[in-house]
Parts: structure tokens; C-alpha cells; sequence
């Protein structure tokens, strides 16, 4: 179906996903001849069954006789991604100090755990590894964007990524206490997305796996899937546009079974000693501001089972953290928790502090809640796969939130840190 202006069919990368009896080694492309392809079994390689991640060139007519292949677990297009771009942006209050309200909506700032031992993952623009926020911690550096290589190591060229890194791990910065788990002292930082704030499903699988691959206990994603992209590429290509909207449809179909299994395997790869969690945001397309109903559901990769995804929360009419949160008017809906979104501060590509707004932003907020938990869980002995995860949902509470929000808007709620 897939058109190239003369009639033919023009050929694809394939993200595919094999279990068992799939070719060990090294996968060897165009982009990167020394990215892993093989998903090691992982601590429990007896329980584990080995994953091995390939990139193929096919047209869309050799799908269906590669899906009949007993070891492939999942096979997808790779297609581009993007950020979740902040709906606004503002300068930080100067004379602010102290935690910052998120920081204290989700009780990070009462908590006894700080994020130390715990090993997080932000997959998104990079980082300014010289930002004083970072100070202190070991920044596992790699860049997945296809067209760049890894020469700069993923340093940060947009700001998203430093602002989310900041709010996961961020230290002290101008009297504010920015970061929810400031004990982290080993993040991974994938660059999967440009300076344009672009990236594909392909790079994004790679880091993922990498990011498992190094003992990440939480992989944070504030990036969606650009479906107008994918749309306008086909269009390109010479498809009609309802042609081109209905292939868009399948690939995202695709890629949304892709990293469901990218997540099981994230799940079991190190067993109960180190479990990884996938928190993703929600996306901000829904424009309630205009029309109460005009809400969109989760974006992938949130949407994808085995994900974490958050919607965004803001300061109420009362601007206190603890009562009379309201929904983002922009926060996609059918979340999985909740968190601060709105008038975050955080780390400023090239210091500083700014404010952003966005699903982008709460995200990591969980994840850094995430990485209390497992440092709790931890310290007592009781984590395994199911306990981490099981914690984190039950500490979400909607008591801080304005009365009558619906349920599909926040999910379980706004998420807590131990107390």
C-alpha cells in the first residue's frame, strides 16, 4: 500500500523484535554498524528468554511471511516520533525558594528516601551535562538520533531533556530543590530526539533496550509518536490522503505491539533484583480550554501495555500543592497516575532555571517518585517485580485535587512519595 510515485512499492526499516533462535550478535545498519541488537536474558537467564533486536529493509507485502516466523515477537515500522512539546514557557521566579511546588504536591520534600542506589533513565534530547543541577551525578551518555551518530555524546541541543532530567534527579539550583529523587547518582541519558525535537521508533526501541541493558530501575519518556508526520511522509510519497491515513493507522497499530513487548521484556530482564518501570507521558492534544469535551487519548508510547502514563496536574485557585489541584486543560486522557505539569521549574539549558508546562513535565515527576519507591522497597528487602510498581499506583490520591475531576482525566490520582 505504501506508494512511490511511479506505481512501485517503496521498501521500509522494520524494528523486529525476536524471541529465542533469532540471530544473536550485532545488528549492522546504514545508521550505526556497532549498536547491540542482542537483549541479553538478563540476571535470570534461565527464566528469561533471550530477545535479539534486528532493523530489516522490507516492503510492507513481506510482513505478513516474516510474522509467521515462530521468533518474531513483534515487528513495526520504524516511524517518527517527537517530543511532547511544553505548552508554555516562562521565566523562573528569581526569588523563589525552597522545593518547588511539585516537589512538595507529591511529598518528595517530606520523604526519607532521596533516590540514592536507584539507577534512572531519561530518554529524550540529552542533557547539559555542565549544569550545576547535575552536579555530583555519573551521566551515562549515548545518542541514538540516527541522522547525528553519537560525536557529541547526547548533549542537549533543544533544553527539553536538561528540564526533565532536572525534575527527575536535579540538585539544589539558586536556593530551589528542583529534582524529586536528589540522591540519584547514576542516570542514563539517551538522545533520541534532534535539536528539532524529531526522532524515530527505530532509535527510541535501541535506547530503550540499552537503557534495561544498564540497569535502569526507571525509564522516563516525555516524546510521542507524530502522526501528522507519519501521515504527510506517506502523502509524500505519493499516497491519496485517506490511503495515507489509514497506513499511518497501522503502523502506529505496529509500533504500539512493539514496545507492549519491549515493555514485557523490560519487566522480566532482571527479574526481582532489578525490575524496570516505563513512564511515559500522556501527550498534551486535548484542548479543554476550548470545549470541555474535546479531550484525546493517551499517545503512544504511553499507550502501550507495560507503560506508566501520566497526565498533568496545576495549581488550583487556593495555589497551594496539597489542595485544589485541576486538571491540565491540555492533558490527554485514560492516563494511568498524575502528576505536576503546569509552571514547573526546573533545570535551563545553559543554567539557570525555567518554567515549562506540559505532560512533559509530569512525567518526570513520577519517575523520580518511582525511584523513592524502589529505593524504600530497597532498603526493606520486599522488592520485587510486582511490589515497585504496585507501590507506586497505590500512593496516587485525588485528595488534593479539585472535587468532581473525573477519573479517565487523572487516573489513579497524583502520585505520593514514602513516607
Amino acid at each position: 500500500m505504501r506508494g512511490s510515485g511511479g506505481g512501485g512499492m517503496k521498501k521500509d526499516r522494520f524494528i523486529v523484535l525476536r524471541q529465542d533462535g533469532g540471530r544473536p550478535g550485532e545488528v549492522r545498519t546504514e545508521a550505526d554498524s556497532a549498536l547491540p541488537s542482542r537483549l541479553d536474558a538478563g540476571p535470570e537467564a534461565s527464566a528469561t528468554p533471550v530477545m535479539t533486536l534486528e532493523v530489516q529493509t522490507l516492503d510492507h507485502r513481506e510482513l505478513p511471511d516474516l510474522l509467521q516466523d515462530r521468533t518474531v515477537r513483534a515487528a513495526a515500522p520504524s516511524i517518527p516520533m517527537r517530543l511532547i512539546r511544553p505548552v508554555s514557557r516562562s521565566e523562573a521566579d528569581a526569588s523563589a525558594t525552597g522545593p518547588t511546588w511539585g516537589v512538595q504536591a507529591v511529598r518528595a520534600d517530606t520523604s526519607p528516601q532521596n533516590g540514592k542506589g536507584v539507577t534512572v533513565a531519561v530518554l529524550d534530547t540529552g542533557i547539559d551535562p555542565e549544569h550545576p543541577a547535575f552536579e555530583g551525578v555519573t551521566l551515562v551518555r549515548r545518542d541514538f538520533t540516527l541522522a547525528d551518530g553519537d560525536a557529541d555524546g547526547g548533549v542537549d541541543a533543544q533544553g527539553h531533556g536538561t528540564h526533565c532530567a532536572g525534575t527527575v534527579f536535579g540538585r539544589e539550583v539558586a536556593g530551589q530543590r528542583i529534582g524529586v529523587a536528589p540522591g540519584v547518582e547514576r542516570a542514563l541519558i539517551g538522545r533520541v530526539l534532534g535539536a528539532d525535537g524529531s526522532g524515530s521508533s527505530e532509535g527510541i526501541a535501541r535506547a530503550l533496550a540499552w537503557a534495561v541493558q544498564q540497569g535502569a530501575h526507571v525509564v522516563s519518556m516525555s516524546l510521542g509518536m507524530d502522526f501528522p508526520g507519519l501521515v504527510a511522509e506517506l502523502i509524500r510519497r505519493g499516497l491519496p490522503a485517506e490511503l495515507a491515513t489509514s497506513q499511518a493507522l497501522l503502523d502506529y497499530r505496529a509500533n504500539l505491539n512493539l514496545f507492549g513487548a519491549l515493555a514485557a521484556y523490560a519487566r522480566s530482564y532482571g527479574g526481582d533484583a532489578t525490575p524496570t518501570l516505563l513512564v511515559a507521558a500522556a501527550g498534551n492534544e486535548s484542548r479543554r480550554q476550548q470545549n470541555p469535551d474535546w479531550e484525546v487519548g493517551v499517545a503512544p508510547p504511553a499507550a502501550s501495555d507495560g507503560f506508566i502514563s501520566v497526565a498533568a496536574v496545576g495549581l488550583g485557585a487556593q495555589k497551594t500543592p496539597d489542595q485544589g489541584l485541576t486538571v491540565a486543560p491540555f492533558s490527554n486522557t485514560g492516563a494511568t497516575l498524575s502528576g505536576p505539569g503546569v509552571d514547573v521549574t526546573s533545570a535551563r539549558m545553559g543554567g539557570g532555571l525555567v518554567a515549562y508546562s506540559g505532560t512533559s513535565m509530569a512525567t518526570p515527576h513520577v519517575a523520580g517518585v518511582a525511584a523513592l519507591w524502589f529505593q524504600a522497597l530497597i532498603d526493606s528487602g520486599d522488592l520485587t517485580r510486582n511490589t515497585v510498581e504496585t507501590a507506586l499506583k497505590g500512593s496516587a490520591t485525588r485528595t488534593p485535587l479539585i472535587g468532581g475531576v473525573d477519573r479517565l482525566d487523572v487516573g489513579l490520582g497524583l502520585v505520593q512519595a514514602p513516607q
